[in-house]
């Protein structure tokens, strides 16, 4: 299993007791929708398959998780902020309108004021609301993405058309 074959739903952010068990963060927006009877872990940027013994997932975009022949709290703690995948084919289908903010990854952003910005490298979202990362005039920038910035989504073209507030380059460009 590659990356390129898999795709990334989450972290382990902590233990819990000393029977091995872990605590994911989900950065995929359904996760309640996934088969999480086995994932693959990024060890030494390699993708190692781990199955799971059981877990139980909370609304909170968390989940505890006991591994197979993690039965202790020390070989769980060598998983901590590991980042965890699975293979595509395990990848929940969508209906053609759903559209996420994180599809935006890949699309050219452009200002009203500036024209165009660069390519969207990623989008991460954070607890308040999701933020675009462009790498414009060789500096790394970013933005927020919503209502208030975005003015137009050229899903055809891949394009993303936006209205920065005055000043928010100024900050990365100095």
């Amino acid at each position: 299993m590659t990356l390129e074959e898999s795709f990334y739903i989450g972290y382990i952010t902590k233990t819990k007791g000393l029977k091995g068990e872990v605590q994911v963060y989900f950065e995929f927006d359904d996760y309640e929708d996934l088969e999480l009877d086995s994932v693959f872990i990024e060890i030494n940027k390699k993708l190692i398959p781990f199955f799971s013994a059981s877990y139980k997932l909370h609304s909170n975009s968390t989940g505890y998780f006991y591994f197979e022949d993690i039965d202790v709290i020390e070989k769980a703690e060598k998983l901590l902020k590991k980042k965890l995948y699975l293979p595509l084919s395990k990848k929940p289908e969508r209906s053609d309108d759903e559209f996420y903010y994180t599809d935006l990854k890949g699309y050219i952003a452009h200002d009203e004021k500036l024209g165009e910005l660069g390519e969207i490298m990623e989008v991460h979202e954070y607890p308040q609301q999701f933020i675009a990362v462009v790498s414009y005039k060789f500096r790394e920038i970013m933005f927020p993405l919503n209502d208030d910035m975005i003015v137009s989504i050229d899903e055809e073209e891949s394009n993303l058309h936006v209205r920065l507030p005055d000043g928010l380059l100024d900050v990365y460009l100095a």
